[in-house]
């Protein structure tokens, strides 16, 4: 069998290496952008999580059981583990916790530490194997525990004590064994290496943590938003309404004019520009900045990784920053949440050093939430170089967002769009504000080549992003760069006929080569392209584009990369019993993409395409084989590699019922 008898759509993988010429279950890509939980109370186990592995044998389903076994998983919870006994973290890190005995955590170091699990022994990229057990040493530690530290391993290293000279969770990291010991009195000791701390403060602490103060103001609805309620009274005598609904105009007909921005108290001049004269910041007493003096984005030839739910998290980043990744963008956070002073929210605009170009995009629906919501995060995190922009979401197709008004829903209200970006500008002062769109929201009525013109010269936007499909087409159809291609041509004849500097522009849509994505630059004038699906599959894609090259990946580097991974994971999350087990959380999230790959030295043709559906095959080593698994329980095996052994309290419910079976179902799914 070669790949010339493989159905249409399905990747050409060798002949030598297939096992079955059926292609595995398609998946719902836009699973990634569509939910807005980031926490949860329990782990709702939805399907069957049976591994019909070596039974001889696979199992006829009949079409309602198949049907069944389709589709997503919704409403995934997952809760936290915490360790059966839990340790004061005054205590953990030595220090005197000031509720004494009325504490409802123990300080008893001695009963902790005797009922805490074994450390984990967390691997060294020298110790990866292409054959099993995979990493050396996986084997049981039957070594003797020792009797004062029963849960100790001296041989353990800890990726936060390694990274930054100390870990902040003490005696409750799950491997203490790298930065514990007993002093001559028989007393626990926390050990540090200050010099190191010191030399790494400013490269591994992160930003954008929000005070208390902040939050509490937020809830109380007191926190000062003095350019917000001008621009908005502005609007209120302009049109009568603000929050009222708003007629979807057709873009080129509507009549909005942007009006000279309101008089801003020389006060908050003061304040924001720390300057004591204000007059020496402003040209005339009622002009604030002007869209030529905001700070201008030099991203040409510049490598972009999409805002991605729950998969684009701090430590996704992280990894592909060391990749090549330029620029990176937090997950998509909601205007109304960050105004109510949500936690989980705020966890989202998170920034490690490493992300030399960080912004932050935002989802809502009208001007009242997203002009105060920026100006709110460019009061607490502009002043301290926390985030270069704020992206606005008017792309995202979920219905969920869509019904509310917000992500593409806005390109059907282009001049309701207009006010809101215009007011975020003024609210944010020199951060720019850019957009995310896709071409329109019904096939064969795309507007972008419309908004676009006007987003670059009346609306002070300094990028735009072009996704090129429709919301109603989701994946179904293919990107049309073509059309992007148009929206770029638009835009910089219209810059060209105003005398204007031209924005960067981004296209985005199936790139998942170096080749797709230097083609499409070349092919339609784009400054770049934003990566999304591609770098959830392959997030050494940046490599791939940095250096002109398709790489054909070992399966050992795949694995170093995974460990790469757990180890941002357990910097981000805490290396105690739950930051361990929520990095496996979000290890498995990434594995439910990268799954997907299929290394090209299995291919008959290059380059490989991200919409092929892979037929059931086998790697060239067996560790090949295994990162190849769709099996939901296989990614939590990986995790174990390096996170130990998974909790029985802990389960993973993956976001496609098709991930949570054997391979029983993969040969009978062809019909």
């Amino acid at each position: 069998m070669t790949s010339t008898f493989l159905p249409p759509g399905t990747a050409p993988v060798k002949q030598q290496f297939l096992l079955s010429p059926a292609a595995l279950p398609a998946v719902d890509d836009d699973a990634a952008e569509g939910s807005t939980a980031h926490t949860g109370t329990s782990c709702v186990n939805a399907v069957d999580t049976t591994d019909a592995r070596g039974t001889g044998g696979r199992k006829k389903w009949t079409k309602a059981q198949k049907k069944e076994k389709r589709g997503a998983n919704k409403g995934r919870k997952f809760g936290k583990v915490h360790d059966q006994l839990e340790l004061c973290w005054r205590v953990a890190n030595g220090k005197i916790c000031e509720h004494g005995d009325e504490c409802r955590f123990t300080h008893d170091i001695d009963a902790y530490l005797a009922a805490k699990p074994r450390d984990i022994r967390f691997p060294s990229i020298t110790t990866i194997l292409d054959v099993p057990p995979f990493i050396m040493g996986m084997e049981e530690d039957n070594s003797k525990a020792d009797d004062n530290l029963s849960s100790h391993e001296p041989h353990t290293s800890c990726p936060s004590f390694a990274e930054s000279g100390f870990c902040r969770l003490g005696l409750k990291c799950r491997f203490l064994g790298a930065h514990a010991k007993r002093d001559i009195s028989g007393a626990i000791t926390l050990v540090e290496d200050e010099e190191k701390r010191a030399q790494t403060a400013l490269s591994t602490t992160e930003l954008n943590f929000v005070s208390a103060d902040t939050l509490k103001l937020l809830r109380s609805k007191k926190y000062p938003k003095p350019i917000t309620d001008a621009y908005l009274k502005e609007l209120e005598a302009a049109k009568g309404d603000t929050n009222g609904p708003e007629e979807d105009v057709a873009v080129g007909e509507d009549d909005l004019a942007i009006d000279d921005p309101p008089p801003v108290l020389s006060e908050l001049i003061a304040k924001r520009t720390r300057n004591s004269d204000p007059s020496a910041q402003i040209d005339t007493p009622d002009v604030l900045m002007r869209v030529q003096e905001k700070r201008r984005l030099n991203w040409s030839g510049k490598s972009y990784l999409a805002p991605l739910t729950t998969v684009g998290n701090l430590p996704f980043r992280r990894l592909c920053m060391t990749l090549g990744a330029d620029i990176t963008c937090g997950e998509m956070g909601l205007a109304t949440s960050f105004l109510t002073a949500s936690a989980s929210e705020f966890s989202l605009v998170r920034r490690h050093p490493s992300e030399s170009i960080f912004g932050i995009q935002l989802a809502g629906n009208k001007p009242s939430t997203l002009v105060p919501t920026a100006e709110v995060l460019g009061r607490e995190f502009g002043d301290t170089g926390g985030i270069d922009f704020v992206d606005v979401n008017c792309g995202c197709p979920i219905d969920l967002v869509f019904k509310s008004g917000s992500g593409s829903a806005l390109l059907d209200a282009p001049a309701k769009l207009g006010k809101i970006v215009t007011g975020m500008s003024r609210a944010l002062s020199e951060i720019p504000v850019t957009i995310k769109l896709r071409t329109g929201v019904k096939d064969g009525r795309n507007n972008a080549h419309k908004i676009m013109p006007r987003a670059a010269t009346e609306w002070g936007i300094g990028c735009i992003t072009l996704h090129g499909r429709t919301r109603q087409q989701r994946y179904t159809k293919l990107a049309d760069w073509e059309y992007i291609k148009q929206c770029v041509d638009a835009v910089r004849a219209r810059e060209a006929d105003e005398g204007l500097s031209p924005i960067p522009i981004f296209g985005g849509g199936d790139c998942f080569s170096s080749h797709d994505y230097w083609t499409n630059v070349s092919s339609t004038g784009v400054d770049g392209v934003m990566i999304g699906r591609g770098a959830l599959i392959k997030p050494w894609i940046f490599t791939e584009v940095k250096e002109h090259r398709e790489w054909d990946i070992s399966s050992r580097e795949r694995l170093q990369l995974i460990g790469k991974f757990t180890e941002f994971g357990l910097s981000h999350f805490g290396t105690d019993t739950t930051g361990v087990n929520t990095t496996r959380r979000f290890l498995c999230e990434a594995l439910s993409f990268q799954y997907r790959y299929v290394p090209i030295g299995l291919l008959e043709r290059l380059p490989a395409k991200i919409n092929d559906r892979a037929p059931t095959f086998k790697g060239r080593d067996e560790l090949e084989t295994l990162l190849a698994s769709p099996n939901s329980q296989d990614w939590v095996k990986i995790s174990e590699m390096f996170l130990g052994p998974a909790p029985e309290s802990w389960s993973f419910t993956p976001k496609h019922k098709s991930n949570a079976h054997g391979e029983e179902s993969q040969a009978d799914d062809s019909s």
